[in-house]
């Protein structure tokens, strides 16, 4: 089997999935996984298949291009090879890091190098900017997976430091927590 991971982009409409699955399943392509969402109004999803080893790379572009020629979609497609990263099996626990505050230029940048430094991976970001002053207009929601051997106190801190420096709000919460909270 080859594994391949894609991604898609294009102006959002009803039936981009329908589309680019339908090409998947009439080329004998198995979803391993999937991630898809909307920003403001352009569709992006990144996609991991694995389907027959007659099908290369160009194979599967030519036949995601061309089935979905109506859609006007742009695809980047890269053959994944050997083993998965060390991060797949860290040792970790998984955190929600939200901030709320004035936008402006550099925030995930500024937050995101602090959570570097830590060894901290973000598995999944959503950031809504909607401008202004207002801080309930821009939101960031990190998922980030911190290895168990991380100072948390010491990681709060410089959270909560940059934060302040930014003017954002922050909070942290184990992701077990975060989700009891705030089911509907």
């Amino acid at each position: 089997m080859n594994k391949f991971i894609f991604s898609v982009i294009g102006k959002d409409r009803p039936g981009i999935i329908a589309a680019v699955t339908k090409v998947l399943f009439e080329n004998d392509f198995n979803i391993e996984d999937v991630s898809q969402t909307i920003l403001q109004s352009e569709f992006s999803g990144v996609f991991i298949v694995t389907g027959p080893e007659a099908m290369g790379q160009d194979d599967l572009v030519k036949a995601l291009e061309n089935g979905t020629q109506h859609l006007e979609l742009h695809f980047q497609v890269r053959e994944i090879e050997g083993k998965p990263s060390d991060w797949a099996s860290c040792a970790c626990e998984p955190f929600v890091l939200t901030t709320r505050g004035p936008d402006r230029k550099g925030l995930v940048a500024a937050m995101t190098a602090v959570l570097a430094i830590h060894n901290v991976n973000v598995t999944q970001l959503k950031a809504v900017f909607r401008g202004g002053d207002e801080p309930g207009r821009n939101t960031m929601i990190y998922e980030v997976d911190i290895p168990l051997d991380v100072d948390l106190d010491k990681l709060r801190t410089a959270l909560q430091a940059k934060a302040a420096e930014l003017n954002l709000k922050m909070s942290m919460q184990h992701k077990n927590i975060f989700e009891a909270i705030n089911r509907i």
